[in-house]
């Protein structure tokens, strides 16, 4: 059964939604560029209604360890999300702060998803996520997606997930197409970028479901 991670949460109303709708895994976003930043003080109020059942994870581009530490302790963060974090600094990170790690790949070609293979041992989950155009102020959350077929006969190095341009309309197909185990949403339950919409959010928590 393939569960979902509802990302870039940054109010109650919405956060309860992806919570009431089963998603597995809620993202608080701290990186300053992004439309879905939260502060430390706004992750605490957030990470207090997240019942045990669902995971918060911190997503992260490149984190230098304070915020790291900051944002763990407010956010009361299960899982560390990584992106343009190389391999050498991942291991670090996993084995200062004892959290499990999911570091992102960014897929175009297949020849992207060589990144994946020095990861094996490193992290505890790869996410595949649309590469962002050249010179992107933002790794992900644009809602660009990748071929799926790109998947197809690749032999993962560690478990993982799919993300990159999901919405309600896609996500049963992409879940068909690729075995995903987990898929993770941000732009494609929003109304305008960074401000997520509760009903967008309960309308893809039920295609999932369903797929």
């Amino acid at each position: 059964m393939t569960t979902a991670k509802i990302c870039g949460l940054s109010t109650p109303d919405t956060l309860d939604a992806a919570i009431a709708g089963g998603a597995s895994h809620v993202g608080f976003v701290f990186f300053a560029p992004s439309p879905r930043n939260l502060s430390f003080d706004a992750a605490a109020g957030l990470a207090a209604r997240v019942p045990d059942r669902v995971a918060r994870v911190g997503v992260f581009v490149d984190p230098a360890d304070d915020l790291l530490e900051r944002a763990i302790a407010a956010g009361r963060l299960d899982v560390l999300q990584l992106h343009k974090t190389a391999p050498e600094r991942i291991a670090a990170i996993r084995a200062r702060h004892c959290l499990p790690v999911w570091a992102a790949v960014a897929v175009k070609a297949r020849a992207d998803l060589d990144a994946a293979r020095p990861l094996a041992g490193l992290v505890d989950r790869i996410l595949y996520d649309a590469k962002t155009p050249e010179g992107a102020s933002l790794p992900g959350g644009m809602g660009l997606r990748f071929d799926w077929g790109l998947l197809d006969g690749f032999r993962h190095p560690a478990p993982w997930a799919l993300s990159g341009g999901l919405d309600a309309g896609n996500v049963v197909e992409a879940i068909r197409r690729t075995g995903a185990p987990i898929v993770d949403v941000s732009s494609g339950v929003e109304s305008a970028p960074g401000v997520k919409d509760a009903t967008k959010i309960a309308a893809f928590l039920k295609a999932v479901s369903s797929a």
